[in-house]
């Protein structure tokens, strides 16, 4: 019986009913894993984009806890710079492609009018079924250079979150 997106809904709403995301992350993990190699779910939730149309799609919002399941796909390169999710938390999946992912390290707290500071801690790759958990105000940066799909869990919608104002130190 295929795992859909109301089972992968279902799953990850109980595991955030049971126990703080923290400690759940890994379960989580491993379910996301499991629909990111299945050729069904993908071509079913992470389909071609039209030209034009935003990467990110929200495939399901749960009225009650808030977290949301999105669909991106990325045509192309895409670098982006070393930000967190403001108030929430994100775990990460690779359905296609590949992602060079760098968590950086916060080296100054920064103030209303200046920015966080980073530094470069430490690079990876992301392949097909790799899925990563980033906590809340954990700073990493993607870098796509060819088309990619990926499924990501976001404890809120991060249309509605303001993020950190967050800059690479200079060497």
């Amino acid at each position: 019986m295929p795992y859909t997106l109301a089972d992968l809904s279902k799953d990850v709403r109980s595991h955030l009913n049971e126990k703080a995301i923290a400690d759940c992350a890994p379960d989580i993990c491993a379910l996301v894993s499991k629909v990111l190699v299945d050729v069904d779910f993908r071509s079913q939730h992470l389909p071609d984009r039209a030209e034009g149309e935003h990467p990110r799609e929200v495939l399901y919002e749960d009225p009650d806890l808030g977290f949301c399941i999105c669909g991106h796909v990325y045509e192309g390169e895409a670098i982006g710079g070393p930000h967190d999710h403001g108030e929430s938390w994100a775990i990460y999946g690779q359905a296609e492609g590949e992602t060079e992912m760098t968590d950086w390290r916060i080296v100054d707290a920064g103030s209303a009018d200046k920015p966080i500071l980073v530094e470069r801690e430490t690079t990876y790759t992301m392949t097909s079924g790799d899925a990563h958990f980033y906590d809340v105000g954990a700073v990493h940066s993607p870098t796509r250079t060819t088309t990619t799909r990926l499924i990501r869990i976001e404890g809120k919608n991060l249309d509605h979150v303001t993020r950190s104002n967050i800059a690479a130190a200079q060497a």
